[in-house]
């Protein structure tokens, strides 16, 4: 929550009151949840990371694990479904000590929370071999994300073309920075769009 707190922004209503309100730009309550539930449903057998990445207008959970084949995520939307938490154990402790308060109850309190703010509702979708939830502020979507998926796009088709460049070629052909590429890199990767076979050297690409 600290991480998430630090990276997105607050504005300070001036009231009549006695003390100012502050809002943030995501209700806190509903990340809150997000991230209780990432901790309750982790895959914690798998090897990949949970991960959250911030955008200006959005903020992107992702977390190993899928949804179960028996739920669907009109299913989910719909809180139409039986809840059984992964990890039994870590949801009852969280159960006992009141951070949960429902089996299956956070998903519908975070969309209950963007759909009080006024908020574009969550986005919920399997994607490789995790589960993707994204938020969004009202902003439109601006030109740095835009020109982000358009250089993401170029990386597919230049992999295609050539399966064993490197990040250094890359970046040199997109004149970007490494450490552009590596991103773009590691959220194709995420989004099950590509798969690196062998080492770092001497390994190569995968278009999926």
């Amino acid at each position: 929550m600290d991480f998430v707190k630090k990276h997105i922004n607050k504005e300070i209503i001036i009231t009549e009151a006695p003390r100012n309100t502050q809002k943030w730009q995501y209700p806190l309550e509903a990340i809150r949840e997000i991230i209780i539930n990432m901790v309750v449903h982790r895959d914690y057998r798998s090897s990949s990371d949970s991960i959250v990445k911030i955008f200006d207008n959005k903020i992107e959970f992702y977390n190993p694990g899928k949804l179960p084949d028996s739920i669907t995520i009109d299913d989910l939307i719909a809180n139409n479904y039986k809840s059984t938490p992964r990890n039994k154990l870590i949801a009852d402790f969280c159960k006992s000590i009141g951070i949960i308060e429902k089996y299956g109850s956070g998903i519908q309190r975070v969309i209950r929370y963007f759909n009080d703010e006024g908020l574009p509702l969550p986005h919920f979708k399997n994607i490789s071999e995790g589960f993707l939830v994204t938020v969004f502020t009202n902003e439109k979507t601006n030109v740095t994300e835009n020109v982000t998926e358009k250089r993401e796009f170029q990386i597919l088709n230049i992999l295609r073309e050539n399966n064993v460049i490197t990040t250094s070629e890359l970046a040199k052909l997109l004149n970007v920075t490494r450490r552009t590429i590596a991103r773009d890199i590691e959220k194709l990767k995420i989004e099950g769009m590509i798969k690196r076979l062998g080492p770092d050297k001497g390994g190569r690409w995968r278009v999926l």
